[in-house]
């Protein structure tokens, strides 16, 4: 009988744990969701923007038992990105990750048409939707955001938005090649779009900002953009032509073009500084080489915590109202701990020295926080109005 009423009480005591919710696979979100994320024109081994997002998505869903795809549309379009949202959308996925600026057309399609799906896009910015929004509303966008109403012609009330402070991770690669020593230096952009224009501008102004600090007056800078995001042959050769002009490290920004920037620079021991993420490791795997030795340093954003730290917040946490509808702007979160920010270089394989070591590097992550140092991401300006004591010369664009 003891016995009888002990295992009544067991079920009772577990039905009662049950309604309260105090079981693991009632009491989270992530039993519902399901993750799928959209390459935008790359792949998941790109060693960049699509696989870093990747590896964040699927670490997190991972973790948290949460399931999860990826698709890869079949060309650069927007009609095949939303092409493959909505493939995504019937196979009954309702968090979607989109990385990259490309996928602005295809928010604005697809995200009122599944009002019940989560959007995540990284790097998509306010003007990035706008134009794309006038766009598709067949008017001709005139690049001045007054000019229009957001509301008007992007709907985000199911979507997030995450943009970066690219100027800061700039400014700190800038400095750093110019307080190492290296006086020519060059720029080489993808697209000149809004992101690729804040790093090259924060850089302009980092090592602008070190020439001075150091009371150096003979620092030169080339300055040009590509016209896309990858490297070819046009551009390797204008790289050719700066690294045997004297050009010492290049700033190789936008994707894959830094194929050109290292194919040049292995000829002459030239160095390369990475972007987005550390690519240190890529470049030395894409150079052939037996160290990381060619890449000074990279001018990285957070790309990976933001993607996991999101998707736990909005799945686990259940806090989908603190993100839906807004384009949040990330970028310092610490002034003592450099790497908890959303912009830095990395401390891992960054090449310091005596003109900038570790200690360098916090002093100056913490004027750039408390405000004492000040970067504009101003890029209605041209490169060379930041250069005070160094000179730009500005090459346009190698193609398009």
């Amino acid at each position: 009988m003891r016995k009888f009423l002990a295992l009544i009480l067991a079920l009772v005591m577990a039905l009662a744990l049950v309604a309260c919710g105090g079981g693991n696979s009632n009491n989270t979100p992530a039993s519902d969701a399901k993750v799928a994320m959209v390459t935008d024109y790359g792949d998941i081994t790109d060693q960049s923007f699509n696989q870093t997002t990747y590896e964040a998505c699927k670490k997190f869903c991972d973790d948290n038992k949460v399931d999860f795809t990826y698709y890869k549309p079949a060309g650069d379009t927007t009609a095949d990105r939303v092409a493959m949202i909505e493939k995504a959308v019937d196979d009954g996925y309702n968090v979607i990750v989109m990385p990259g600026f490309a996928f602005a057309g295809a928010i604005v399609e697809a995200a009122p048409q599944f009002k019940d799906v989560k959007f995540i896009a990284l790097d998509v910015a306010e003007g990035d939707l706008l134009e794309a929004g006038v766009a598709a509303k067949g008017e001709q966008y005139d690049y001045n955001p007054a000019n229009w109403k957001f509301e008007d012609y992007v709907d985000m009330s199911n979507v997030y938005c995450a943009v970066y402070q690219e100027e800061l991770c700039g400014y700190m690669a800038g400095y750093a090649a110019v307080a190492l020593g290296y006086k020519n230096l060059g720029f080489l952009g993808g697209m000149a779009v809004p992101a690729v224009q804040r790093y090259g501008y924060g850089f302009v102004q980092g090592a602008d900002a070190a020439a001075k600090a150091k009371g150096v007056n003979d620092v030169k800078m080339n300055y040009v953009y590509g016209g896309q995001f990858f490297g070819d042959a046009d551009i390797t050769a204008s790289m050719d032509t700066w690294y045997s002009n004297g050009t010492e490290i290049v700033f190789a920004c936008g994707g894959g073009i830094y194929t050109s920037a290292v194919d040049a620079a292995k000829k002459v021991n030239g160095k390369v500084i990475g972007v987005d993420v550390d690519q240190a490791g890529v470049i030395q795997a894409y150079a052939g080489a037996s160290d990381t030795s060619m890449t000074v340093t990279s001018a990285m954003k957070g790309l990976y915590p933001t993607t996991y730290d999101t998707l736990k917040d909005v799945i686990v946490n259940g806090k989908w109202s603190n993100y839906a509808g807004k384009i949040a702007t990330l970028g310092l979160v610490s002034g003592s701990d450099p790497e908890a920010n959303y912009v830095q270089i990395p401390m891992g394989s960054t090449q310091w020295g005596d003109g900038f070591s570790q200690d360098d590097y916090k002093a100056l992550v913490a004027g750039m926080y408390d405000g004492s140092i000040k970067v504009s991401n101003d890029i209605s300006k041209s490169a060379s109005d930041f250069a005070t004591v160094i000179a730009v010369t500005d090459q346009g664009q190698i193609k398009g």
